[in-house]
C-alpha cells in the first residue's frame, strides 16, 4: 500500500511531534470533587455539617421567595440582581421560586458570590432566571406551548401518557424538591406563577396510581415505564415503594426508571437510611424478577458534581438497581460548548458512577427562548464531543419533536436554516392516532430560536408575526404537514 505524503500532517518527523499530537481540542484530566463551603454565605454561617446533611434541614431552608434568597446571601449581592428577580417572577416566569440550600451553594462554588459571579454562573442561569436574561425581542418563539409534548393530551388514564408503542411516562405528583426555570411540565409541575395558571391533577393519588396500574395490567404491550411527576423524592416513601412492588407485578413490565433531579439537588434526600434500605427492598424484587430498574437524574454543568452528590449517586448504585443515568438539557449560556459538556459528562462518570445518557434540546415553553440552541448547533457540539468517552456512555443530544419524540438531532429530514425550521418523520404511532396511520408518514417541524437565525430569516418571522401579536396563547395547533 502506498501512502501519499500529501496528505500526512506535516511537521511529523521533528522533534517534539508527540507532544504536539497530544494536544488535543479537548484535554482530559481527572477533577477531584469538592463540596462548596455553604459558610461562605452570610445566611449559613452557623449551619453545622450535621445540619447541612440533614434532608430535614435542607428542605425546611429551601428559598421560595425573595425575601429568604436575600436572608442568606445578604448584602453580597446588590439590590439590582434582586431587582431583576423580581421583575422575572412577576412578568416572565414559567415556574414558581424553589431551590434547596444544596443546590444554591453549587452557585459560583469556588468564591464569595459577587453580582458579575452570580449573573454569569450556569446554575443561577437556570435555577434563578432573571428579567434582563430573557429574549427581549422573542421572549417566545411564536409556536411555544404550555405543555409543548402534549403529554396531558396523550394521557390514557389521568398521569400516564403513552407517546412510544412499548414506553410509557406515569406523573405520579405535581411537584419536586426544587422547580427548573425550563422545565417542559411547565403547565402541570409547581404552584402557579403570576403568570401562568397550572394545570391540576383531579383525581386523588391513591385513586390515580390505582388508576395507572390498573391500566398498565391491562396492557401486556408496554414493557417499560418512567416513574417520575414532578420528582419521586416527593412521593413519601411507603407511597412510592408500594407503586413500584405493585409494578414489578404486571408481568410485561421490564423496565423501570424513576426520574428525580433532587439526586442532584437534594441528595440528602437518598442518603436518608430509610430511603437506602427501600431501594434494597425494590432492588432485591426486581432482579428477582429479572427487570432493569435505573434512576435517571438531570445534571446540567459540572460544578454540580459535588461529593455529597457523588455518595448519593454509588449509594443508590449499592443498592442493587442497575444504573444511575444523568438526562440534562442543552442550554445555551449553561453548557453549550463541547469543553462544558465533556467536563460534566466525565465528572458523572469518573467520580460518581454515572452514565450520560442523553442532552435534551431546551423545550418551546414559553420564555424559553433565550435558552435554546439551534439544531445546527446541537449538530455541531454532538459532532465535537464524539470520540473522547466510552460509546456507552457518550451522551446523544435529542431533540424532543411535538406529536414525535425524541430523535438525534442528525435525523431529520429536512431543514430550512434560513427560517430555522426542521422536519422529522416517525415509525411509530402515538397513542392518540390509532385511527390516523398516515400520521406515521407526516412530516413534524420544529422550529430554531429566532435570534439565532441570518438577517433574512429573523425578518420573515417579524412579517409573519408583528411585535403586537406575540403571544405564547396562540401556539395551540399541531406542527405538522401532510
Amino acid at each position: 500500500m502506498t501512502i501519499d505524503q500529501n496528505f500526512l500532517p506535516t511537521g511529523l518527523d521533528e522533534p517534539g511531534t508527540s507532544n504536539r499530537l497530544a494536544a488535543q481540542p479537548y484535554q482530559y484530566r481527572r477533577r477531584d470533587l469538592v463540596e462548596p463551603d455553604w459558610t461562605r454565605i452570610p445566611g449559613w454561617r452557623d449551619v453545622t455539617r450535621n445540619e447541612w446533611e440533614s434532608a430535614q434541614w435542607q428542605r425546611a431552608h429551601c428559598v421560595k421567595n425573595l425575601r429568604q434568597l436575600h436572608d442568606v446571601y445578604g448584602d453580597l449581592i446588590p439590590e439590582t440582581f434582586y431587582r431583576d428577580l423580581e421583575h422575572d417572577q412577576a412578568e416572565s416566569a414559567t415556574m414558581p421560586l424553589l431551590i434547596p440550600p444544596q443546590m444554591l451553594n453549587t452557585i459560583v462554588p469556588g468564591h464569595v458570590p459577587d453580582l458579575d459571579g452570580v449573573y454569569a454562573d450556569p446554575v443561577r442561569r437556570y435555577m434563578l432566571p432573571v428579567a434582563s436574561d430573557r429574549d427581549r425581542e422573542w421572549p417566545s418563539h411564536p409556536h411555544a406551548t404550555r405543555d409543548s409534548l402534549h403529554e396531558k393530551e396523550m394521557w390514557l388514564v389521568e398521569g400516564l401518557t403513552q407517546r412510544y408503542p412499548t414506553k410509557v411516562l406515569a406523573e405520579l405528583l405535581a411537584t419536586c424538591p426544587q422547580y427548573c426555570g425550563h422545565c417542559t411540565r411547565m403547565d402541570l409541575v409547581g404552584t402557579s406563577t403570576i403568570q401562568f395558571s397550572k394545570l391540576k391533577l383531579e383525581t386523588k393519588q391513591p385513586a390515580r396510581l390505582d388508576g395507572i396500574i390498573d391500566h398498565l395490567q391491562r396492557s401486556p404491550q408496554i414493557r417499560d415505564v418512567v416513574v417520575s411527576g414532578g420528582d419521586v423524592a416527593n412521593v413519601p416513601w411507603r407511597l412510592l415503594e408500594d407503586f413500584l412492588t405493585r409494578l414489578l407485578a404486571i408481568d410485561s413490565i421490564r423496565d423501570i426508571r424513576l426520574a428525580t433531579k433532587a439526586l442532584m439537588g437534594l441528595p440528602q434526600h437518598w442518603l436518608q437510611d430509610d430511603i437506602v434500605r427501600g431501594m434494597e427492598r425494590v432492588a432485591t424484587l426486581a432482579r428477582r424478577r429479572g427487570v432493569n430498574i435505573a434512576i435517571h437524574t438531570h445534571v446540567n454543568t459540572s460544578q454540580s458534581v459535588t461529593p455529597l452528590f457523588a455518595r448519593a449517586a454509588k449509594t443508590m448504585l449499592e443498592t442493587g438497581i442497575r444504573d444511575v443515568r444523568n438526562q440534562g438539557v442543552l442550554m445555551r449560556n449553561v453548557n453549550d460548548s463541547p469543553d462544558q459538556l465533556l467536563d460534566l459528562c466525565f465528572a458523572l462518570l469518573d467520580e460518581a458512577g454515572v452514565i450520560p445518557y442523553y442532552f435534551y434540546m431546551c423545550d418551546m415553553i414559553p420564555n424559553s427562548e433565550h435558552w435554546r440552541l439551534a439544531v445546527w448547533e446541537a449538530q455541531e457540539i454532538q459532532d465535537q464531543i464524539m470520540g473522547y468517552l466510552p460509546g456507552f456512555a457518550t451522551p446523544r443530544i435529542v431533540c424532543d419533536v411535538p406529536y414525535l419524540g425524541k430523535r438525534w438531532v442528525h435525523q431529520l429530514t429536512g431543514y430550512d436554516r434560513t427560517r430555522g425550521v426542521s422536519h422529522w418523520t416517525k415509525n411509530y404511532l402515538t397513542s392518540i392516532e390509532a385511527d390516523d396511520p398516515a400520521a406515521a408518514y407526516r412530516l413534524y417541524e420544529y422550529f430554531d430560536p429566532i435570534r439565532s437565525l441570518p438577517g433574512s430569516g429573523q425578518m420573515w418571522w417579524r412579517r409573519e408575526f408583528p411585535a403586537t401579536d406575540r403571544s405564547p396563547a396562540m401556539a395551540g395547533a399541531p406542527a405538522c404537514t401532510s
